[in-house]
């Protein structure tokens, strides 16, 4: 059904803050916490797949949200780091390269990858030590909560603390890093295509999140096997390697174990994606001033 409000520029007002720092942190928490909490059920699900033995025999779909307490702690200051990190980066490469001209769509595409890779190192900063004390809950290890996970981490002489908490901190970076190359040029193209196309600034916070939603789920499977090995690493309860996790998974389990998980993990990242990059979108453009385009999305349904 066609619009009859014109969708050319979006009202403004006084920001709300004037800061972009603290725009991105907001926005970027918020966005964070929701997408988390929204979706648990789901990363659960994915992550007793993913654990050696199998899903039934790691909780089957029996107390679907433990762990849900280190996500509550964690999302809102891992998505804040991220978007505040990636925002910056994203400014500041832009402004550096555009000096000699009009970036090309590659130098686009290389901005968003430099800025979303720098966004990423810093969220895990929060995100890995949340991540071991979660999957450890969701597999049922210590008696399937994110406190009694943490205080046997704590509680450990055989363990260093921070080793333990960082546990999987290396493969974590390199999942994270190829997925989000991935995500944010095709979601970043998406949008300013649409918008070019539309004869807006900007796209609407409805676009970013369908455009988010494609994003995150393409990454999301080709990413699959890092993920089901930072999965293993942190549920193991020896330190070991990369490696000898994944000759051991192909060995004994073969190949096609290194995509378990796929479909919830490409559900919950599609469904995720579509919620947070929509959620920081539009509440970065309310705190910056200017009117939430769900209306505007509206009209044009």
């Amino acid at each position: 059904m066609a619009s009859t409000t014109s969708s050319s520029a979006s009202s403004t007002r006084e920001p709300l803050i004037a800061s972009p720092f603290a725009r991105s942190l907001l926005a970027g928490g918020l966005a964070g916490t929701s997408v988390d909490l929204s979706l648990y059920p789901l990363d659960t699900i994915k992550t007793r797949l993913q654990s050696a033995g199998g899903f039934f025999a790691n909780g089957g779909f029996s107390g679907i949200y433990r762990g849900v307490g280190a996500v509550i702690l964690g999302s809102a200051p891992g998505a804040s780091l991220f978007f505040v990190t990636y925002d910056g980066f994203k400014t500041g490469l832009t402004r550096h390269f555009s000096k000699s001209g009009e970036l090309s769509e590659w130098n686009k595409a290389g901005v968003h990858m430099l800025a979303a890779s720098a966004g990423e190192v810093a969220a895990c900063a929060v995100r890995v030590p949340t991540e071991v004390v979660k999957q450890r809950a969701q597999a049922g290890q210590y008696s399937g909560s994110s406190a009694a996970a943490f205080r046997a981490i704590l509680a450990n002489p055989a363990h260093r603390i921070l080793p333990e908490l960082y546990r999987g901190w290396g493969i974590t970076i390199m999942r994270e890093i190829p997925f989000t190359m991935l995500q944010f040029p095709m979601w970043e193209w998406m949008k300013r295509t649409s918008a070019e196309k539309t004869g807006r600034k900007k796209a609407t916070a409805l676009e970013s999140a369908v455009f988010g939603s494609w994003a995150g789920g393409i990454s999301a499977g080709l990413t699959t096997p890092l993920d089901v090995l930072k999965t293993r690493l942190m549920l193991s309860k020896e330190k070991t390697s990369v490696g000898k996790v994944l000759r051991g998974i192909i060995k004994e389990e073969g190949w096609r174990k290194l995509f378990s998980g796929i479909g919830p993990r490409c559900m919950w990242i599609s469904i995720g994606g579509a919620i947070f990059l929509g959620a920081y979108d539009a509440a970065a453009g309310f705190l910056e001033g200017k009117e939430s385009e769900v209306k505007e999305d509206v009209n044009e349904l």
